[in-house]
């Protein structure tokens, strides 16, 4: 399909991100009127003609979640009521995604909940980021393009130079993660044997591998209250770990998770900057590698039809 041009919508959640997006496009952040009536009701304009026209809007469902999900929801609506050709919902964070499935009786599948309302609002397209469960792609009927942060993260951790290192799954669910990660940057395999008896609740059981007297990078696709990480730091620390590093895609870092972090002894702790973060929240020793150029690159494949598998390669940067 022939477009008429591309423009590119920020919501609040991460407009640093969108700007660098926009900027490696080659396109103008377009212009939008964000507003919040006195009782929270939030109200959207779009500024911009998007009629016939490939629109990409640029949003984070990270804190506050339900705001950002709800901003995300009326800017589709307002670019399919202004006849915009094509939508295409652009989470680098995916909130909701660690309720997948049903984990117990009587629950909802709150990721296929939102699923629904996105697509069913007016997108043809989803372009995110490290999903917390691969099977929430088939959870819409329109193309989802999930891309890897492993790439950019892997590129950086090689430039590091860190001899002697394994790469730490914190649980087994992240063991196909870690093992990728170790296999580019020629590393051992470790996975902790992880027990949660309830959420946010995380009980370290066994190191599974050999990390005596090694230098371990822990990997993980988020961070929420860092008790799991933190807890897997103490059992490397224990097991005779040498260097502890941390690395992630997705920074939600609620709660106390700073202070879990600064005690946990990081010697570097590494993610994307999915998430905006106040310096408040920045533990120590912490670096933000940004996935802009990523999304950028992938947007602007998107819009001229090209493939985007290459951005997979750990060699893209």
């Amino acid at each position: 399909m022939i477009y008429s041009g591309m423009k590119i919508f920020s919501g609040s959640s991460n407009p640093d991100l969108a700007e660098e997006i926009a900027k490696y496009a080659g396109v103008a952040r377009a212009n939008i009127e964000l507003k919040r009536f006195m009782d929270g009701e939030i109200s959207v304009k779009l500024k911009e003609n998007v009629r016939g026209q490939d629109v990409f809007i640029v949003q984070s469902t990270c804190y506050p979640s339900n705001d950002h999900l709800m901003e995300l929801l009326l800017i589709i609506d307002a670019a399919m009521r202004a006849s915009a050709s094509r939508i295409t919902a652009v989470i680098p964070y995916f909130g909701y995604a660690r309720q997948d499935r049903k984990v117990e009786p009587r629950v909802p599948i709150s990721a296929k909940v939102v699923s629904n309302i996105i697509q069913v609002t007016g997108a043809g397209r989803i372009l995110t980021m490290d999903l917390h469960a691969d099977q929430i792609q088939g959870f819409f009927d329109i193309p989802v393009d999930n891309l890897f942060a492993a790439p950019i993260l892997i590129d950086h951790v090689r430039s590091l130079q860190i001899d002697n290192c394994v790469v730490v799954s914190p649980d087994s669910g992240g063991a196909e993660r870690a093992r990728a990660f170790s296999k580019n940057i020629h590393a051992g395999l470790a996975i902790m044997d992880k027990r949660r008896p309830e959420a946010n609740t995380a009980e370290i059981m066994n190191v599974i591998g050999d990390v005596n007297g090694k230098n371990c990078i822990l990997i993980d696709d988020m961070v929420d209250t860092g008790g799991s990480i933190s807890k897997a730091a103490v059992a490397l620390k224990k097991s005779g770990a040498q260097d502890l590093y941390c690395v992630f895609s997705h920074p939600v870092l609620s709660a106390d998770a700073k202070t879990k972090l600064d005690e946990a002894g990081f010697k570097k702790i590494i993610c994307t900057n999915s998430i905006p973060l106040t310096e408040e929240k920045k533990p120590a020793n912490f670096m933000t590698i940004s996935v802009g150029k990523l999304f950028g690159e992938a947007i602007r494949r998107i819009h001229n039809g090209e493939s985007v598998s290459s951005l997979f390669s750990p060699s893209h940067n």
